[in-house]
């Protein structure tokens, strides 16, 4: 399960209090332990019981103006502050099976049975309610190459509640989780830690019966961007894409590249031809198996 962190015993603090001390606080989130020792001060804010009620109120009474300008996430999530560039923080909410916004809204909705990682570290805590519950595994993800239908290596830890007060850390690209509907309605806060490199490491959804990466569901507006650029065959578009295709330092962009390039370039054989060749084993894999779909007969995938 994620990792379970003491939340200390100090007094309530207010939101402003938690802002500030994340602002002066010199913690790199890549670093476990730094990122880990934010969780009392998250706890404290938790023991804050009134401070969430103020901010729903102040919401509602100028329309949500707040959370529509802010706020890019859907409506489980009330943000607690904009992000700053290295913190964002939230509140969560958790329907219960029985309760109406998940009847009317299905599972899928609130990320209800989504076998997922996190390409971020996040610190949680249960602010209100028994708090969900989540099927928890881990993997090595320095032991996979990232490809859809690879094996995951995933490892089930157990079943896991967010009880109220209890903080957990979830590691970055290392606790996966299945979340499931609390018994009863449930709030949860987070500080979530944001890296400059987090857009371009790959976030999975996996399949559990089979122990593999169902999809990459992470993406960028770069990718979108290059797809269009190929597609509407824009003035110096097409040598912008090869060079991503060859040089990029991310293999899901090379990737979303190559498959413009199949779609929209002048010669996909031969684009298919060179990434079959590629040292990363994700892109040559890729490139061979839209090869093979081309053309299975072709000997060098014999």
């Amino acid at each position: 399960m994620a990792r379970v962190i003491d939340p200390g015993s100090g007094d309530a603090i207010g939101l402003d209090d938690l802002v500030d001390l994340l602002a002066t606080e010199p913690v790199d989130v890549r670093d476990e332990e730094a990122f880990a020792s934010l969780g009392p001060a998250l706890a404290r804010l938790g023991r804050n019981r009134t401070f969430l009620g103020e901010l729903a109120l102040a919401e509602l009474k100028q329309r949500c103006r707040g959370q529509v300008d802010g706020n890019a996430y859907g409506a489980q999530v009330l943000l607690l502050r904009p992000p700053d560039g290295r913190f964002v923080l939230r509140a969560n909410f958790w329907p219960a099976a029985q309760d109406r916004a998940l009847r009317a809204g299905g599972r899928g909705a609130y990320f209800y049975d989504l076998p997922h990682d996190h390409n971020f570290p996040f610190l949680t805590v249960g602010y209100h309610g028994p708090g969900y519950w989540s099927d928890d595994y881990r993997y090595d993800v320095t032991a996979i190459d990232g490809s859809i239908g690879e094996p995951a290596g995933l490892r089930h830890v157990g079943r896991s509640r967010l009880d109220p007060g209890k903080v957990l850390l979830y590691r970055m690209r290392d606790d996966v989780h299945v979340q499931l509907p609390p018994d009863a309605f449930s709030v949860s806060l987070n500080i979530l830690g944001y890296d400059a490199a987090q857009p371009w490491l790959d976030q999975y959804r996996f399949d559990i019966r089979g122990n593999s990466i169902a999809q990459v569901l992470t993406s960028t507006p770069a990718e979108a961007l290059v797809t269009l650029a190929v597609g509407a065959d824009l003035p110096d578009a097409l040598d912008l894409a090869e060079s991503f295709a060859t040089r990029h330092p991310c293999d899901r962009m090379r990737i979303t590249v190559l498959d413009a390039l199949v779609r929209s370039g002048p010669d996909p054989l031969a684009a298919l031809e060179r990434a079959a060749d590629d040292p990363s084993r994700r892109i040559a894999g890729h490139a061979r198996q839209l090869l093979a779909q081309i053309d299975p007969d072709r000997t060098r995938l014999s």
